[in-house]
């Protein structure tokens, strides 16, 4: 009800960790994500590339998918551009996206190539099974554009993407690094190869400023975990900028986080009873700064 509050229309979840916990057949059992999570609204779910891809020591990347190590027992699993949509669909996603590679900054230019070809294969692969599986239109798909920081690898992985028949398209391989400059560069110029009548889904962007700069490029949708993981540490987006409620001058601070905002949290608790809650480590502490967070952005 909170999120619902907040403005929230979509949720997203990742699937690298639903696979690995709770598990798909819990998630399937439980009669689907929605369910699960008792969210009525959209769920988009990512492929989980971007973190089996982070895991550079314990995971092998091969043309017919990803191998790789579980954080939480060790074990070893094997994504495939084939299954990440199969899984998708059995937990009921609304919006799934496709397998893809990520890599690191400043990667050189035969691996960005070689990556962004894999990714364009896996793409092509991802769009059959999807049509396959959802015969009667079912949930969207995104493909995902690749090629790091090379100009002409993005516009040759843009163009390639645009041409095929998805109902959005992503820009990924960016906030992985770089200058907020070569992030907004970079942004734009593949912008220009895509089909601007698709949705733009910017993954991996959430701060305020950031966010701005990709709408004014053509953007038209977001994920990140930062306002989520900024509360946790006692952080809040306000007007006046980002402020820490931990800080000692918010002891006898009475007003809300933000006089300009109408979220749960500003209409009901003031900056003092915050700092309170954060050092007697409540719980309910960075949940009131994550719905201040989430309804600000």
């Amino acid at each position: 009800e909170q999120l619902y509050d907040a403005g929230c229309e979509i949720i997203l979840g990742n699937l690298y960790h639903l696979y690995l916990q709770p598990g798909i057949e819990v998630i399937k059992k439980a009669g689907g994500l929605h369910k699960f999570m008792n969210w009525t609204r959209t769920i988009l779910t990512d492929s989980g590339g971007f973190q089996v891809f982070s895991l550079s020591k314990i995971r092998k990347i091969i043309d017919s998918g990803v191998e790789f190590k579980s954080i939480i027992d060790g074990s070893t699993h094997f994504f495939t551009p084939e299954n990440v949509i199969k899984m998708q669909h059995q937990i009921g996603s609304d919006i799934i996206m496709v397998l893809d590679e990520c890599i690191p900054f400043n990667e050189d230019y035969n691996y960005t190539l070689s990556a962004a070809k894999r990714t364009l294969q896996w793409a092509e692969i991802s769009l059959k099974v999807k049509n396959k599986i959802y015969s009667n239109g079912g949930a969207r798909i995104f493909g995902i554009v690749q090629g790091g920081f090379i100009k002409d690898i993005r516009k040759f992985c843009a163009k390639s993407i645009s041409e095929m028949d998805f109902d959005g398209i992503a820009v990924g391989g960016l906030s992985v690094g770089e200058k907020r400059e070569q992030t907004i560069d970079i942004l734009n110029y593949t912008v220009g190869f895509l089909d601007n009548k698709k949705p733009l889904y910017f993954m991996g962007l959430g701060d305020p400023i950031g966010v701005i700069e990709a709408i004014r490029s053509g953007v038209d949708m977001f994920d990140c975990v930062m306002p989520t993981r900024i509360s946790r540490n006692g952080s809040a987006f306000t007007s006046e900028g980002r402020i820490n409620i931990k800080n000692k001058k918010y002891t006898y601070d009475f007003s809300p986080l933000d006089e300009k905002c109408n979220c749960y949290t500003c209409k009901n608790y003031t900056r003092s009873y915050l700092k309170h809650l954060f050092k007697s480590k409540e719980i309910l502490s960075s949940i009131l700064l994550t719905v201040h967070n989430l309804y600000f952005i």
